[in-house]
């Protein structure tokens, strides 16, 4: 009985039959324990998460008004603008920049991630659900349906 219930309450991993698990986040998709390359960590993109979100928030207010009721809308609009465009250009957000971190293609790290999937990343990570939820490898699903990966920069 423990094993059944210890496949469901511990999470996806233990889920995993035999064998399956890897040894540290990243080692199932070929990606280096630690050090440049390496999957980011959760403080990593926490970080670049409220770095990027902050300055959003307070140039929405500027544009739509402090008293506003709209500022969500449009701190959110203009994250996932900022977001899309800056992924798109340079594989990072200015968050994540300074957080260490970057957005990485699976099939090939030093390829460009592209508008599409930058498009469809967003999207997934304004429901808010697909980044909390992550596999073995520490890829949000968000990630995996668009064949990315957060990785640190240094």
């Amino acid at each position: 009985m423990g094993r059944t219930t210890g496949s469901w309450l511990s999470g996806a991993p233990a889920a995993l039959p035999p064998g399956a698990q890897t040894e540290y986040k990243g080692a199932g998709i070929g990606l280096p324990r630690s050090g440049v390359g390496s999957v980011a960590s959760t403080g990593q993109r926490v970080l670049g998460l409220f770095l990027d979100w902050a300055p959003c928030g307070l140039i929405a207010a500027a544009i739509v008004g402090y008293g506003s009721n709209s500022i969500s809308l449009a701190t959110l609009a203009l994250w996932y603008v900022v977001g899309v465009l800056a992924v798109t250009l340079f594989g990072f957000t200015p968050g994540q920049y300074f957080a260490g971190i970057r957005v990485a293609r699976i099939e090939g790290p030093r390829l460009r991630v592209g508008l599409i999937r930058a498009l469809a990343r967003g999207l997934l990570i304004v429901f808010i659900v697909p980044p909390l939820l992550q596999d073995g490898d520490g890829r949000g699903m968000h990630d995996r349906a668009t064949g990315t990966v957060l990785v640190r920069t240094r």
